[in-house]
Formats: structure tokens, sequence, C-alpha cells
């Protein structure tokens, strides 16, 4: 059976949260804690790289989540982050799958990880979207310069996932180019990668800003 291994993200300084999100508080444990207990449970995941603003989170981590296999510290931006994630998987056993997720998506839910992996696994690499329900406007200097339409566009969630050797190819092309984008499968597209759409999960927010915490309570007693 193909190994499946998960990057989970937390490195961020939180700056639009006022704090490092990932270690803020929801129902009595960190958010960070909430999405770990997910791909920990998960039966397809074999493996958890944790990238944190430092690497001194192993022992804590390690011991609370078994399959997390090793702590490394960030990057100056996300993109980085995930390549030192990367590294430390490839330094040791390859998984066939690799999932890249934020560590501050506290909601993930298993059906959502379970959908991506075997998206992954047929097409290469694989983004969980939601239509996008809001009137878009493209603006200017403070002026509405046009609608636009919504029809093809959507909004994108993490787990994203990939094939190993599709996300080693599209890491590296990234780093060499110098080219940052803004989520991983943006990297794939920009080598011509097919990267298929799965449906996502509207519970499968984001922690931004302190009222996304109040949202997540809401939706938690849903």
């Amino acid at each position: 059976m193909t190994k499946t291994a998960a990057i989970v993200v937390a490195a961020g300084a939180g700056k639009r949260f006022g704090e490092p999100k990932q270690f803020a508080y929801l129902r009595g444990k960190p958010v960070l804690e909430w999405t770990l207990e997910t791909f920990e449970g998960h039966p397809q995941v074999d493996a958890i790289v944790l990238v944190l603003p430092d690497d001194q989170g192993l022992k804590h981590y390690g011991l609370r989540y078994p399959k997390v296999l090793d702590c490394v510290p960030g990057g100056a931006k996300r993109q980085d982050s995930v390549w030192q994630g990367f590294r430390m998987l490839a330094a040791k056993e390859p998984p066939g799958i690799v999932l890249v997720h934020d560590g501050a998506r506290p909601l993930v839910r298993a059906d959502l990880i379970s959908r991506v992996i075997a998206a992954a696994g047929a097409g290469g690499a694989a983004v969980p979207v939601l239509p996008v329900e809001d009137t878009l406007k493209e603006t200017r200097e403070g002026r509405v310069v046009r609608t636009v339409d919504r029809t093809f566009l959507a909004r994108t969630q993490t787990p994203q996932g990939f094939r190993f050797e599709t996300l080693k190819r599209a890491l590296e092309a990234a780093r060499r180019d110098r080219f940052y984008g803004t989520d991983e499968a943006a990297l794939a597209e920009r080598l011509g990668l097919a990267v298929t759409a799965v449906a996502g999960d509207p519970r499968n927010i984001k922690i931004t800003t302190p009222v996304d915490m109040n949202i997540a309570e809401a939706l938690l007693d849903a």
C-alpha cells in the first residue's frame, strides 16, 4: 500500500490574529492540536512532519502524537516552510503521497483527507475547492473596474495532495526560478501538471482573525 505523509505547516507569526494563531486555545486545547488529532487518527496517514517557528517541539508533539516523525523550523515564507518539511521527508523513506495542510485549519475532517489522498494518487495532484458565492469586483485605486464572472472560480483549501515526485518537481522548480506561489497547487500548475479539484468542506475554515475563533466554536456545536 502506498504510504502517505502529511506536512503540517504551523510556523506563522499570526500578524493578523495578534499572536501565533496555531497556539491559540479553542475549546481548551491549541488550534494546532485539533489539527494533529485528525491526522494522527486517520488510518491512511502514516507519518507527519510538523513545521513550527522553531525546532523545539519534537519532545512535546512526538510523545503525544506517535505519527510525528520530526519537527522542523519554518522559513521566511510559507513556501519556504513547506520546503523545509519536504526536505525532511525526502531525507527519510519518501512516501508515495504527500499532503500539505495548514496547521490553522483545525476542523479538517477525515473524509476530506481521504478524498484528497485518492485524487492525488489517481492524478498526481489534488486540491479541495469550494464555489465562490459572493459577487466579485475588480477594483483599482478605490474604484470598481468590472464585475468578475465567478462561474469558473473557486476558493481553495488544504490539505493539498501530491504524488511525492510531483511535489518534488514543483518545489524544486520554484526554488530554482525563485518563484513564490500562493499555494503548492500553483507550483504544479505553472509546470503544466494536472491538478484535480475535489469538493471541499465549508467547515474546514482557516483561523486568520479572532472572529474566526468564534466561527470555529459555533461550527463545533453544529
